[in-house]
């Protein structure tokens, strides 16, 4: 039997009094089953306190969260990763306070769940970290939230359903950031700011080649870039006219990658994944482009990243509830099957939220991660534990159980079908 089962909690969530750490316990409590073990945990036993009260009348017939005082040291991570079966993490910037609890789950066998955005350091916990979960079968899962969650299930959506459908694998998937309505809290603001601070432009180059995150060397591309796109990097596409540089690409696409080097299977060993930006033209493409690598080179300045952490929210604060529940987000993608013919065959997929705000949506993206970990059945569920035996995946290794538990979330909707050209 999993010694796992024998300890105190099934989860618990590191980091509860955060701004994205108070959204995902309203989820736990209002949606998850009332028979589980649950905690909530970080270093001020008041806050924590203060909290429990506030989730009390959101379901007042289920047990509360227990209390977990832990520092951000080894010891007391290692004595909380050993009383859970998982540990959702929204402590950030992650690559300052996020390494030891990732050390520490994965010594442990604890699962791990958490919402950076911080592909390098991503990258560095692959290499330290992925061998040692996979021996002690801790399934880790990082960026399962805004960054990386919505492309990266859109995307094997549409690999599962053209492997289902045509028994071939995907040739291409071109993702789209549709239309997006939100404003960013001020950890996430911190961490965008954080990551030019922390890591080298070495690093960063590192982090951001072609299948940096992969688990295995990436296919050549084989699609001909026209030369609009090789000097701009503007693509035009039949399907969604005017294409551009996303900013959620270079999280995305690393995660995506990891995927497809996980889930070849399914994927197909000639995938290719690109994420844009839509616009209305050419020339709207064109600019953002530009702007986006101008400020691309203002952040590398010090001073420029100083006086912008003056402007903005701090760690923990973030819009009213009442803002959130104007945020809105569309994915829209495109998959190409991998067939040898002039015309292949093709699949559409849509994600789309809208509700209470899109740290709500990251946090009810952990809780039903964690659950698809700890509760699905087999026969349900993807027994990724068997299948992938632990490691540092990727929230597509939770396949269809996991869509299917969101898609029951009021405002989020994910599908995917076989289309005509």
């Amino acid at each position: 039997m999993d010694s796992r089962h024998d300890r105190q909690y099934e989860l618990v969530l590191f980091g509860a009094t955060g701004y994205t750490g108070k959204y995902c316990a309203e989820h736990i409590t209002t949606h998850l089953p009332a028979n589980i073990d649950w905690a909530i945990a970080g270093r001020n036993h008041g806050k924590l306190s203060a909290l429990k009260k506030e989730l009390h009348p959101l379901n007042p017939n289920r047990l509360p969260p227990g209390i977990e005082v832990c520092e951000l040291e080894r010891g007391d991570l290692d004595r909380l990763a050993k009383k859970t079966r998982l540990i959702i993490n929204t402590v950030g910037p992650y690559s300052l306070y996020g390494s030891t609890v990732v050390e520490a789950c994965a010594i442990n066998g604890t699962h791990y769940l958490d919402v950076t955005g911080e592909f390098p350091w991503v990258l560095d916990m692959v290499k330290k970290h992925h061998d040692l979960a996979k021996q002690n079968g801790a399934i880790m899962i990082p960026q399962i939230g805004m960054a990386s969650a919505p492309a990266d299930l859109t995307t094997w959506a549409l690999a599962s359903l053209i492997n289902q459908t045509l028994r071939v694998g995907t040739k291409e998937v071109i993702c789209c950031l549709y239309a997006v309505k939100s404003q960013p809290s001020g950890g996430s603001l911190a961490t965008a700011l954080g990551i030019f601070d922390t890591f080298s432009p070495r690093q960063l180059s590192e982090a951001g080649k072609p299948y940096a995150l992969s688990a295995m060397p990436g296919p050549k591309p084989s699609r001909p870039r026209p030369l609009l796109e090789k000097l701009t990097g503007v693509r035009m596409d039949p399907t969604f006219g005017a294409l551009t540089t996303a900013v959620t690409a270079s999280s995305d696409t690393p995660i995506v990658e990891r995927s497809w080097s996980l889930l070849s299977d399914i994927y197909g060993l000639n995938f290719e994944f690109n994420e844009y930006q839509m616009v209305r033209n050419v020339f709207v493409a064109i600019t953002i482009k530009v702007l986006y690598a101008v400020a691309m080179i203002c952040l590398i300045l010090p001073p420029v990243r100083w006086l912008l952490k003056m402007m903005i929210y701090a760690p923990g604060q973030g819009a009213s509830k009442e803002a959130g529940f104007k945020e809105s987000i569309e994915f829209r993608a495109l998959a190409i099957a991998d067939q040898n013919t002039h015309n292949p065959r093709r699949a559409m997929a849509r994600m789309h939220y809208k509700g209470r705000s899109m740290y709500y949506m990251a946090g009810f993206l952990l809780a039903e991660a964690a659950m698809t970990i700890l509760r699905e059945p087999p026969a349900v569920g993807p027994s990724i534990e068997r299948n992938l035996r632990g490691g540092l995946l990727t929230p597509a290794c939770l396949g269809q159980a996991f869509i299917d538990r969101l898609n029951k979330i009021e405002g989020f909707s994910l599908t995917a079908e076989m289309v005509e050209v």
